[in-house]
């Protein structure tokens, strides 16, 4: 086998990368190295939102966004279906009701699976509805706006948005707002990120949405990927600096390798 030329330093840059990933999981995952994540406030304020939805003895709202599990949205959503299952552990632990709205068909399945495995794990199946993930539209605005008729009529508690978020933003967070919901924003959205932190209590912005899972579950192979990536960044920056220095002295060492 012989590679093209123009991939050779991607193949063998792939292979550091991939073999760093691995072993970064294998250290975290076998307690030899320890890897804490920084406090995130929004992700700390979920557990509080459903204490107090518990107190009020009104319902929590979640929604895992507009995205689907193929395509270009795909990292979103299962990013949020990872918040899921944390929100519904919680959800368990204070006997708060909980309600999912789906817009994507394909999302369903897996959400409700998700829901009702965490009730079982927690020893409280009674917990799970049929009508506790709800499938409303895909389309975006009829999504919409059985969400914001659901939060109005139900006069919810808490408000936890995570995933793909579009124009309908700032109609979901303003909804919240207005019955006084307690809400969590979480997305990678970053043109509608100023919507969420206008209305909603706390927005937790870009890539610490793919993140969340790793914080909220604190499970080790997760951990260990997240720092692998964090490492990997540094790397890259650390490449681009040493490319600018090299270019800016005339030397274009760096650049031919990056070509090979």
């Amino acid at each position: 086998m012989k590679l093209v030329a123009g991939n050779i330093f991607g193949f063998w840059m792939f292979l550091v990368v991939a073999i760093f990933t691995l072993v970064l999981i294998n250290y975290s995952k076998s307690g030899k190295i320890n890897i804490t994540l920084r406090k995130i406030a929004g992700l700390e304020a979920i557990e509080e939102s459903i204490g107090r939805a518990t107190e009020m003895g009104k319902p929590i709202h979640f929604s895992p966004g507009l995205g689907d599990i193929i395509g270009a949205t795909a990292a979103e959503t299962f990013a949020a279906l990872e918040v899921l299952s944390y929100v519904t552990r919680m959800s368990a632990k204070y006997n708060a009701e909980l309600v999912v709205t789906i817009r994507q068909p394909n999302v369903f399945p897996l959400a409700q699976e998700s829901v009702k495995q965490q009730y079982m794990a927690a020893g409280k199946s009674d917990m799970f509805k049929e009508d506790t993930v709800r499938f409303l539209s895909n389309q975006q605005v009829a999504y919409t706006t059985g969400v914001v008729g659901f939060m109005h009529r139900e006069k919810v508690a808490a408000n936890i948005m995570a995933g793909l978020y579009m124009g309908e933003a700032l109609l979901l967070a303003e909804a919240g707002a207005q019955i006084g919901a307690i809400q969590v924003a979480i997305t990678a959205s970053m043109t509608q990120l100023p919507f969420f932190v206008a209305a909603c209590d706390y927005t937790i912005i870009g890539e610490e949405l793919f993140a969340a899972g790793a914080y909220l579950s604190q499970d080790r192979i997760k951990l260990g990927g997240i720092a692998a990536q964090d490492y990997i960044k540094l790397a890259v920056m650390a490449t681009a600096v040493a490319g600018a220095l090299l270019m800016s002295s005339g030397s274009n060492f760096l650049n031919r390798l990056l070509v090979k």
